[in-house]
């Protein structure tokens, strides 16, 4: 793993997140994409090296609208940057980490991602990210 590439945060209303975002960081977003196979709609800050990325689901059956009715808004997950994913994948999956993707999918941000159960990561939803070639 290379780097911290992005922190998510479920929010319940993008818009008002962005608002209080662009006061935050005394900057706009970069990009808005919608992720159709993730139900969410995405809008992203760069922070030195590193992203912050708003989540709000599209969807009703959507992971990022359970979160929020679950726990509410918040951090969901932390993404790392990996050169290989299917070598990350695999070498976790040897080292116990249970995962929720057993193969790669596209993700935001011209990503391929794959996401780590938080039960065998302490609690957190890990994410890994490559770039597409």
């Amino acid at each position: 793993m290379n780097k911290i590439e992005h922190i998510g945060v479920a929010v319940a209303d993008l818009d008002q997140a962005k608002k209080v975002f662009d006061l935050l960081f005394a900057r706009e977003g970069y990009k808005s994409e919608t992720v159709d196979s993730e139900g969410v709609t995405t809008h992203f800050y760069q922070m030195g090296d590193s992203k912050i990325e708003l989540l709000e689901a599209t969807k009703p059956d959507s992971a990022i609208r359970k979160f929020i009715e679950k726990r509410g808004e918040g951090m969901h997950h932390i993404a790392f940057d990996v050169d290989d994913i299917h070598g990350e994948i695999q070498r976790l999956r040897e080292a116990g980490f249970t995962l929720l993707n057993e193969t790669p999918k596209e993700g935001a941000d011209n990503k391929l991602i794959a996401f780590l159960h938080p039960k065998s990561t302490g609690g957190i939803l890990v994410e890994l990210c490559q770039e597409k070639k």
